[in-house]
């Protein structure tokens, strides 16, 4: 692995696997008798394209979705805007690496037609229909940039953060409709609806693009919090800080930019990663306390040089095995994935894997899977034995991997 790195990678954070769908293959949509299969959609983030995968077995290509059919459209109206053009211009400098941003996130909606994904450079949300490869609704978020996404346990909704207004939107997944939309601290990232969905929390990290990186600066990333909100009114019901939490504890040091997290199973803890650390924490939400750290192993060849970190991320994707036994670690800076058992936190073999930047579950709960941005390919590692089983390769700069359903039978709409 080299010992310097551009620090500019697709935007973090986040995020991490809430929640892992039950097999589908046999399932039925609501209202509907249309039999559905479970898949994996893998967002390439610099090609504009999204493959759909096996979610489990030997995770074979099923197909690939064009996630910018409208790109000509988008980029008319962007030339001929000097905000809009400045704004993408510099998404591509510094989080894109050079590249244009052109899917984060994304999701299926409950009948398995469409596919619904957040483009950051093109500031939106769009629903592609799964059969035609045509958009269904286009929704422009506040701001010049759209990020993460999290959909509600029913699937009906859908959080994206607009990273640059500091606002999250909620929409209706079929419609495209705005339910409502909160206010975040700077940077929102990763949401995450609680199971029974009575609740958004939604991580702001700060601005990672700069670099202010030493420790005794850390004050000048802005305000990084978790927001949580009622997800019927959209109105805050807590702020947690993990500025004095990690202070409590000796971590004076530490960043409380906080990256993807994932819950346990019961809801009572929260396993969450930070800027600048390889490695996480344990948070006890009824002690309110950080009661866990985990060290994970540096790689020799990384440099501890922070600025050379892709936006400040040394560590950027965490899930967990559905039992709640396991949690599943990228460790992206440091070229590695691994196993951690959740009682004792001993680390499994260290898989190498270029750049990891996720770690999703796969539909039957065995194995975790991480996208390779570096190699272009996403990894399964059984949870059992923390050893790689297979990868697949994929487009170009894979990040979020994402549990979907598509139409049993289903093909792309265009070679791919």
């Amino acid at each position: 692995m080299p010992a310097i790195r551009s620090r500019h990678l697709c935007s973090v954070a986040a995020a991490l696997a809430l929640t892992v769908t039950a097999p589908a293959t046999t399932a039925t949509a609501a209202g509907s008798s249309a039999a559905l299969r479970e898949v994996l959609f893998v967002g390439n983030n610099w090609d504009g394209t999204a493959d759909v995968i096996k979610s489990s077995g030997d995770f074979a290509k099923i197909g690939r979705i064009d996630v910018v059919p409208d790109k000509d459209e988008r980029m008319a109206e962007i030339n001929v805007d000097p905000i809009k053009w400045i704004y993408f211009m510099a998404i591509r400098n510094s989080v894109g690496e050079g590249h244009d941003q052109f899917v984060d996130d994304m999701y299926s909606t409950p009948d398995g037609t469409s596919m619904v994904v957040s483009r950051p450079s093109f500031a939106d949300v769009v629903s592609i229909d799964l059969a035609t490869g045509d958009i269904n609704w286009r929704f422009p978020v506040t701001g010049y940039r759209a990020d993460h996404m999290a959909v509600s346990p029913d699937g009906k909704r859908v959080a994206v953060s607009a990273s640059t207004s500091n606002t999250v939107h909620v929409l209706d997944i079929e419609t495209g409709k705005q339910l409502g939309r909160f206010a975040t601290g700077d940077k929102p990232h990763e949401n995450i609806f609680t199971k029974d969905g009575k609740y958004i929390y939604n991580m702001a990290i700060g601005d990672v693009n700069t670099q202010t990186d030493a420790p005794w600066l850390d004050w000048t990333k802005g305000d990084r919090r978790i927001t949580v909100v009622d997800a019927t009114t959209y109105q805050q019901v807590k702020v947690i800080d993990m500025r004095p939490r990690l202070d409590a504890i000796g971590l004076t040091d530490h960043s409380d930019a906080v990256r993807p997290a994932v819950f346990s199973p019961d809801e009572s803890k929260l396993y969450f990663q930070v800027s600048f650390f390889n490695g996480f924490f344990e948070y006890d939400l009824a002690t309110d306390k950080i009661t866990r750290t985990k060290t994970l192993p540096k790689n020799p060849a990384t440099s501890d040089d922070r600025t050379t970190f892709v936006n400040d991320s040394r560590h950027h994707g965490i899930s967990m095995s559905p039992d709640g036994s396991k949690l599943c670690v990228a460790g992206t800076m440091d070229d590695y994935a691994t196993v951690v058992n959740r009682t004792t936190l001993q680390e499994g073999p260290l898989v190498t894997a270029s750049k990891p930047y996720w770690a999703t579950v796969s539909g039957d709960g065995k194995s975790c899977i991480v996208s390779e941005s570096g190699t272009d390919q996403v990894t399964a590692i059984d949870f059992a034995t923390g050893q790689k089983t297979v990868s697949v390769p994929v487009g170009d700069h894979p990040q979020r991997v994402r549990p979907a359903q598509v139409p049993a039978g289903w093909t792309s709409p265009s070679a791919g």
